[in-house]
This record gives structure tokens, sequence and C-alpha cells, in this order.
């Protein structure tokens, strides 16, 4: 059975400074009170007298690279991901690496079951440093606490994305075993029983990495492998390693995995253009220029990938998503609209006097299907007020926690609401529901296109109701509507950044405003801009129940996303990076470096606040952000989460996620009381249908005539 070996280099190091504290980022563990020697994109671990990380090792300055000793293993020269342990051995792999036994020909296994059964060393080890302190029952490295909460972030892509889920093991008979040891690398499809080995080693803690492997343990090969790959690469073999030529080979068309997919260059399971060079310049060039930077991201799964994934496993349908609607399809995706005859919420290209456009295709060319939907309240008297109700969706997962994900437009009055109701069906009988209001937008309009997150807790199948309301005072404008998302995922925080296109000319620091995790944490964070890249830092800062708080912050990773606007939230390829906070991280002088913030006074917005520890992360190149979504109407959007992942320590999975519902001091209004829209197909016409209150009587009387006949 073909392993499929990567030793790959994480694409974005943090930069180390002189005392710089401990954490594992990504894989990368910075070890504390030792001597930090900065690098020039490389990774140094420095230790203290020989004790934590190294054992013993000797550890040098590297250019480039990552340079790791390990019981007392030698130090080979710097320039790629180097690990050197228990005698000197040196494991490489198909992105960077050296010299190995590479294995034959791949042969594909048999598929696995949708429900991906896995186990891990994350029960059966303790989290420790040494290796003294390590559980013996197992003969590898543990793995981060960092790499566990990202695969489990992986693991919610899949469920996203896909039909294939993933459960702890209990007792079957086949299952992944999640382990760390020398590199990142699977066996392509199932393989045998008693536990089927996939490596998440050193470097090998990124979201994209990860699910890498996993689809090759799915039965996925390289894409640059399939049969077809000749009409849009070519392999440049003079640049290639010899030993690694193998890894280019060509297969045939019975072989390949392609389940009739166009060939994708945005595929995470493709070669970067210099996979394996020796020096000579690219192994791989695209025949399409445009794509040349673009092959080898490892952001995450592509659109293709996961409808490669879904055809292998004949299905059609996700874990955990929903629903999406963006009103291009006249039906509205079985939407309906509920409201007087004379006002209420309408699908338009645009909205006359008003500067906005549909935010699907915003800032490319215009289609000619592109929609929204807008409720205007100009003219209207105070109280007016229209539903849009989404088709009623079901959640299935045990937890039962969902996020609604929707773009709004505010140009009316500050008055004017936005309320975001679920109405909830307490049993299949029941075609009227509970109504909860969820959220409440009420604020000074921006006059932009705007994402927001709601978070649900639906425990019966439910409805969004979208109910817009005119307030008092005058208003040119209204509330419009476009791109909804709806998961069963947990909600960020997101961080808008308005006009970043702008400023991307010149030297930025951007302050973030204050955030609360969903626990109690405080945190804020400050993009910078230096020279081609783009660095971010998240800092705990002092809160309003830091004294309920546990300190030294214990297990909370942090992760930042720099979100892919594409309308559809399947079809993302978003970008994102985690640390995770270590209670145990002390400094040289003794004090814990995710302790209480309390010590470093400094001004956040009108408010004075103490800042505690610091995760910085390398983020994207000025050039990466024009390969997806990522700035759209020249906005960026970030998204964080402070999660908390303690209980990694001792189990395979976490609990659910708490959602907080939030508490207004509205009375519930009585439109919203009646009944939902009529569910009626010839109804549905009506609903979501612009015309005149004649027209509107007419298709009345006919429906009725119909449903009586």
């Amino acid at each position: 059975m073909k392993r499929i070996v990567e030793s790959r280099k994480a694409e974005n190091e943090e930069r180390a400074s002189s005392n710089s504290p401990a954490f594992c980022v990504g894989g990368t563990v910075f070890a504390a009170g030792g001597t930090i020697i900065a690098s020039d994109g490389g990774t140094i671990i420095a230790v203290d007298g020989g004790t934590n990380f190294a054992a013993g090792g000797t550890i040098i300055a590297s250019y480039g690279g990552t340079i790791i000793a390990v019981d007392g293993g030698n130090i080979i020269a710097a320039g790629g991901i180097l690990i050197a342990s228990n005698g000197g051995n040196i494991v490489g792999g198909d992105i960077e690496g050296s010299s190995r036994n590479i294995p034959g020909p791949p042969l594909r296994g048999t598929k696995i079951s949708r429900l991906l059964i896995f186990s891990s060393v994350l029960s059966s080890v303790m989290v420790c440093s040494t290796k003294e302190c390590r559980d013996q029952r197992v003969t590898f490295e543990e793995i981060c606490m960092n790499d566990r909460g990202v695969i489990l972030r992986a693991f919610e892509q899949f469920r996203l994305k896909s039909c294939v889920d993933f459960k702890p093991r209990a007792a079957e008979e086949f299952y992944i075993s999640v382990e760390r040891h020398e590199g990142c690398w699977s066996y392509i499809g199932r393989s045998s029983a008693g536990g089927q080995t996939l490596s998440i080693g050193q470097d090998c803690g990124r979201k994209g990495i990860v699910e890498h492997e996993f689809l090759h343990a799915l039965g996925l090969y390289h894409e640059q492998t399939r049969y077809d790959r000749d009409d849009y690469i070519t392999i440049n073999y003079a640049n290639i390693k010899k030993e690694y030529e193998s890894y280019f080979s060509k297969h045939s068309e019975n072989v390949s995995t392609t389940q009739e997919t166009p060939y994708d260059y945005y595929s995470v399971m493709h070669f970067d253009k210099n996979a394996f060079s020796n020096g000579n310049g690219p192994t791989i060039i695209t025949k399409s220029p445009e794509f040349q930077d673009v092959i080898g991201q490892l952001m995450e799964m592509s659109e293709y990938d996961t409808i490669e994934l879904n055809k292998l496993y004949t299905c059609n349908s996700s874990v955990s998503f929903l629903d999406h609607c963006s009103f291009d399809d006249e039906s509205l995706y079985q939407m309906r609209v509920c409201s007087a005859a004379d006002y209420g919420w309408e699908r338009v290209k645009s909205v006359r006097g008003i500067n906005v456009t549909d935010h699907t295709y915003l800032g490319k060319e215009q289609n000619g299907t592109s929609f929204f939907m807008h409720f205007s309240t100009e003219g209207r008297n105070e109280g007016n007020a229209a539903r849009l109700e989404s088709k009623t969706v079901t959640p299935a997962r045990d937890c039962k926690v969902q996020c609604l994900q929707f773009y709004y437009y505010h140009s009316g009055n500050e008055s004017d609401q936005l309320n975001i109701w679920i109405r909830e069906q307490q049993n299949e009988a029941d075609s009227t529901g509970a109504l909860r209001l969820m959220d409440q937008i009420t604020e000074t309009p921006g006059n932009y296109w705007k994402l927001h997150h709601v978070p649900l807790n639906a425990q019966k199948s439910f409805q969004v109701v979208f109910e817009a309301r005119k307030g008092a005072g005058n208003s040119s404008g209204g509330f419009s509507l476009d791109d909804i998302n709806i998961s069963e995922t947990e909600c960020p925080v997101t961080w808008q950044i308005r006009d970043f296109e702008k400023k991307l000319n010149r030297e930025l620091e951007i302050l973030s405003p204050l955030y609360y995790s969903s626990d109690g944490y405080r945190f804020a964070a400050v993009l910078l801009v230096s020279g081609n890249q783009l660095y971010i830092a998240v800092a705990l800062v002092s809160g309003a129940y830091d004294e309920q708080l546990q300190w030294p912050c214990p297990w909370r990773q942090i992760t930042v996303q720099i979100l892919d606007q594409n309308p559809h939230i399947q079809k993302r390829m978003s970008f994102e990076q985690s640390v995770t906070t270590d209670p145990d991280l002390a400094l040289y002088d003794g004090s814990y470096y995710w302790d209480k913030p309390q010590a470093y006074p400094i001004n956040i917005g009108d408010e004075s606040v103490f800042v505690g520890g610091v995760a910085s992360f390398t983020l994207l190149t000025k050039e990466d952000l024009t390969r997806r979504e990522f700035i759209k109407g020249g906005d960026l959007i970030l998204l964080f989460t402070m999660q908390d992942i303690s209980a990694l320590l001792q189990n395979d999975s976490l609990s659910c996620p708490k959602v907080t519902v939030k508490n207004f001091s509205v009375s519930t209004d009585t439109s919203v009381q009646q009944e939902p829209c009529a569910t009626s197909e010839c109804l549905d016409t009506f609903c979501s249908s612009s015309v005149s209150t004649a027209s509107a009587l007419i298709i009345s009387v006919l429906c009725f005539l119909l449903l009586v006949s």
C-alpha cells in the first residue's frame, strides 16, 4: 500500500526575537527561557541549558529553514526542514525534505466509510515538553495541543463541505490513528485493520495540510498525477531531485481519482511549483501562467476537491450545511415574502437614489442575474414592517448550535430595525411554530455591505425570519439583504476593515475594536502591513469578567481567519492560523505569559485597558489577497475564534459549544406572531414577486380556485 510521505515547512513562520515566549504555533514549538536568534523566514527553537524541547541537542540559527535538535541528534545544515532525532534520522517527503526510501507506485485502497472513525494519542499521553514525562504506553511523540485543535477544525470543514463525518474510535476494527511521527503523511484509502496511521508531525499543524492528508486517507491522489495533467501543466524533470522523480508519475485514467471533475489548479492536493526542486528552477509549469503561483495552496479544500470527494462517496449532501440564498434565482431558494401589498421586501438589481448593487458579484462584471432583497423605509409610516422567511431547515447534529451569516446594507434611518427571529416547530404537526428574537440591528446607517453573524440554538426544525421595520424619522433608504448562509457551526467574531484596498500601498498598523470570547476572555488585535506581507497580533486585554475567569488563561485556541468572501460558504477557501495558550508557559522572570492582563496599560478606542499575552501570526502577501475574494468592495474581513480546547488534554473530542442568547427589551410584534407565509406553490409565486395590488388579487383568486377544485 502506497504511503504518501510529506515533510512540509509551514508557509509562514512566526518571526522570533529575544526572550520570545513558548507556544506551539501550527506545529512549531518555541521554548521559554532560552535565547532566540533572529531568522529570516525561518524558525529558531531555543532551549534553556539543553532541557525542554531539545533535550540536550545543540540549537543553531537557520536562514529560511527550521532546525530542531531532539534527543541528542546532530544538527544538519540549514535551508530546509531538517529534524535529527535518536541518531540522526532525517525524514523527507513530497513537498520538502531529504532522502529516504521512497515507496513504489501508489496503490489505492478501498474507500473508507462516510463516517470516518479516528483515534489519536490524545487520550493516552500527557502534555509536556520533555521525553521523560511522556506516557510510555505510546511509541511516538504526542501531538501538541494546538495541532489537536487544528485537526478538529479541519474535521469541521469536511462536515461543512462534504458528507464525510468523524467520530472518536470506540471498538471499530478499521480506523485512522492520528499520530505524531516525522513529517506529514498518510496511506491512500483504507489499508488495513487495527489502526491506519496518519502522521501530523512537526510543521504539519495547518488546516490545509491536515485536510490534504485526510483526503489521501479517504482515497484521493495528488492532483498533478491525474491522467490528463499534461494538458494543464508541464513537469520539468531536469529540475527534480532524482530520488523524488517517482512522485511526479502520471496515473492511468482507471487509477486517477478525478471523478470527472476538471483539472483544479486550486486543489489542496496539488504540488507547488517548486516541489522537490534541485535548485535549478520550478518543477511544475502551469500552461495557464496566471495559476503558476496558485498551485500548492494549503489554505483548505477547493470546491472541486469536495465535489470529487462527494462523488467518490456517492453523495451530494453535507453534515453541517443547512441553507444558502443569494436571490439570483427567481424562486428565492424557497424563501417567502410576507408584507402588505404596497410595501415590503422586493427582489431588485438596484435601488433608486442609493448607491447599492448586488453583493454576490460586487466588484465583478454584473451578469444580468444579480439580485438582492430590499425593504424601503422611504415614505413609510412608523411601524410599517415586512417579513422575509427562509425555508424550513432541520438541525441533525448532536450539538444544537447553528450560525446564521448574511450581508446587509443599511441606508435608512438610525431608528429603523432589522429583527432576526427563528420560528421553531415543536413537532411535525406544528405549522405555526414558536418565535424567538435572536438579534436586532438598529444603528447609524453605514451605506456599505456589512457581514453579520447571529448565533442560533434551535433544537428542532426552524425557519429564519428577517423582519424589517420602519422607525421614527425621515428615511431615503432602507435595509438590503444578500448572500445568506445557515450552518450547524459556531459563529466567529467579525472585524471588517473598511476600504482596506485603498490603504495597501503604504505601511499600515490598524487596531481592532475590543472583543469578548464566548466564555468571557477579552482580546484585541493589531493588523500590520509591512512591505509585501501582512501580520497580525492578538492580545489578551483586561475585561469585565477577569475576576471570574481562570488565570493563567488555560488552553484557549486563538484562530485568525482571513475570510474568502465567496457568497456560498461551501465554496470558500479562507486562510487561517491558530495559537493555543499554555497556562504553564513562564517567562524568564518567573511570571506566566498568559496571566491576567494587569501590567501594561494602553488606550483602545476611548477605553484604557491592560494588555497581557500576545499571539503573533504571519498572514498572506499582497499578491495572495488577489487570488480569492479576500478583498470585496474594498473591504477585508478577519474572523476570530477563541475556543476552549482543554478537554483535549484527556479526550479526542470537545463538548458542545455554548450559545449566548441576547435579551431584548422589546415586545413581540403582532405581525410576526401571525402564521408563516403561505406554503402552497402558487402563493410562493405571489409572495416573491413585485406585483401590483390588482395583479396580486387576480393571482389570489386563481390560486383559490385551484385549491378548492
